[in-house]
């Protein structure tokens, strides 16, 4: 049906202003998540100085257990994953732009919530804190997949991995603002209120600090609300889901004014659109397979857990989800070998005050965010159209094992106390830059592209969390696993591990499993629409008995080749054929 061209024309549209400005709104999303998930770190620096003081005749300043920084980024990571699947769910149930006003509003409350309490005392405070993290954690898991969703929905199928990857980029340029944010805050308190102190003497000040760091989280995210419910709902959600391809013709006409859609669309489509099992009289050659077809009841849409979904589209689920679960073990795990570098850097945390030492780890979060991370991005933004998501994937998989290894195997003979070596902090970088060119992009991306439309956002989520679980195992697994087994060498705080050396290997091997995951289940989506990657990976034609041998036999007559020209047919009334495939 001409309406049902719209999406044929969103594949082959021009990149226009509107893509860049969809590109921003979604990607504020992502900025924000990084900012709150990585303000934490130097926060609960400040939260150890105020609320964990030490004795008069300690000379070192007060540290956050280990196990209360454990818990507080443990269920942050907890609430993404719980937000992957709940925000997921309601995308493909509610609507895309709709659901994601909602995970954006939650984002801003929480992010005030999380600086804000009513009381000052520890147990009060932290509690406070943790209920908050958890709820943000909400809102920034179910960001995930509906900022890959919208993006997918809305770009051509010539760009749209550069757009994808450009959308989750933000959350490089999210870190770098954070860690301006905290360099700023804690450069003016120190000023007016630390700097003639003793570095172990910290002011009541610093108990606000760490407060306002949290809360202007909520900027970014209120600033693009507006623009957020601003935009259309995606057409294919509308067309697709909804059926309602009149709408889904006249939203996106409104924001691409550059589609080539060769048709009006007239009453009767809309009513075809908005009645979809209405079908017109075929034509006399099909009289006797409109007989025969339309004695039985069209068979309803397969569910996600249905087995009919785990035939068409199990092995995708699985290649998405195990490999973001993969891949998030290591990556998370980067605070394994943080302090080796961060420590010999700068001074002594005995000899700075609080302000200074939050100073001090933003600025290093910085370094490495403008060194690999925001470079990395960059690097698949430009690639992922040319070389394609699996490879892109698979190289990034074996870059990560390579380097890790690197670090692993003089470990415990050189890189111990050579921390300071330009190599050390050359492969340390590396290692997130290959994450970012690879996988850490492309996992992102790849659930967008490879499922029916009315269970995208779904399977992303559920891809999402799996991703947030291995992020818990590698952040708060990994890190207590990774301590000395000598008790004597191990970090006041935690208990004896299996070593620093070996936790590395041990995340090497993990990336070269996320290899081989990648290269036997994962497909190739690149330079197709997403309705060929979803039929090539997934369709299959069920028919039973002679009606569904002759739909079969009329669909591979009278249709075209492409799959992305099946849904603009003229086989039925209906833009999408109750009987030939399911979307």
């Amino acid at each position: 049906m001409p309406a049902i061209r719209v999406l044929t024309a969103l594949d082959q549209a021009r990149t226009q202003y509107y893509h860049f400005k969809a590109i921003v709104i979604a990607g504020m999303g992502l900025f924000t998540d990084s900012y709150d998930l990585f303000c934490i770190i130097p926060v609960m620096k400040l939260i150890g100085r105020v609320y964990y003081s030490p004795s008069p005749t300690s000379s070192t300043p007060g540290v956050t257990p280990p196990a209360v920084v454990s818990a507080t980024i443990g269920v942050a990571l907890l609430g993404a994953a719980a937000g992957n699947l709940i925000f997921g769910a309601l995308g493909d149930r509610a609507g895309r732009r709709r659901v994601y006003g909602v995970s954006l509003l939650l984002m801003v409350c929480c992010s005030v919530g999380s600086g804000f309490s009513v009381c000052r005392t520890r147990g009060c405070a932290l509690a406070s804190l943790c209920l908050f993290r958890f709820l943000l954690g909400v809102a920034i898991g179910g960001d995930y997949p509906l900022s890959a969703t919208i993006m997918s929905e809305f770009a051509n199928r010539r760009t749209r991995g550069a757009f994808i990857a450009a959308v989750f980029s933000m959350q490089g340029f999210g870190i770098l603002a954070s860690s301006a944010v905290t360099m700023a805050v804690a450069a003016a308190f120190d000023r007016y209120t630390g700097r003639r102190r003793d570095p172990l003497d910290t002011p009541e000040a610093a108990d606000l600090a760490w407060r306002v760091i949290l809360m202007i989280g909520a900027v970014p995210a209120g600033v693009t609300f507006y623009w957020r419910m601003a935009m259309p709902e995606t057409a294919r959600f509308t067309a697709l889901v909804e059926r309602n391809v009149v709408k889904a013709t006249n939203d996106i006409g409104r924001v691409l004014t550059d589609l080539n859609l060769d048709a009006t669309v007239t009453d009767d489509d809309e009513a075809a659109a908005i009645h979809p099992c209405a079908a017109s009289p075929l034509p006399p050659r099909h009289h006797h397979f409109r007989r025969t077809a339309s004695s039985s009841t069209p068979p309803p849409p397969y569910g996600l857990f249905s087995c009919h979904f785990l035939r068409r589209h199990g092995r995708e689920l699985f290649a998405c989800a195990s490999a973001w679960f993969l891949l998030d073990i290591p990556y998370y795990s980067s605070t394994l070998f943080q302090s080796q570098i961060y420590q010999p850097w700068f001074p002594p945390a005995g000899r700075v005050n609080a302000f200074q030492e939050a100073y001090n780890l933003a600025k290093f979060q910085a370094i490495i965010a403008a060194a690999s991370t925001i470079p990395g991005y960059f690097a698949a933004v430009l690639l992922i159209d040319r070389v394609g998501r699996r490879r892109l994937q698979m190289a990034g998989f074996l870059l990560m094992a390579v380097f890790l290894l690197a670090l692993a195997g003089p470990y415990d003979r050189y890189w111990r106390g050579h921390a300071t070596d330009a190599w050390y902090i050359v492969l340390y970088a590396l290692t997130f830059f290959s994450a970012n060119l690879g996988p850490n992009t492309t996992t992102f991306i790849l659930p967008a592209e490879l499922f029916p439309a009315r269970l995208r956002s779904t399977c992303h989520g559920i891809s999402g969390a799996a991703g947030k679980l291995g992020a818990l195992v590698g952040a708060v697994g990994f890190l207590w696993a990774s301590q000395d087994r000598d008790r004597r060498k191990v970090l006041a705080g935690y208990e004896p591990g299996i070593g620093m050396m070996y936790a590395l290997v041990v995340l090497a091997g993990i990336c070269l499993l996320g290899l081989a995951v990648t290269y036997v289940f994962t497909p190739e989506t690149m330079g197709r629409s997403l309705e060929e990657n979803e039929s090539e990976h997934g369709l299959s034609l069920d028919g039973e008995g002679d009606a569904g041998q002759r739909l079969q036999e009329l669909i591979s007559t009278d249709l075209p080749k492409s799959p992305a020209s099946m849904v603009s047919s003229h086989v039925s009334s209906s833009p999408i054929h109750p009987h030939g495939f399911s979307v």
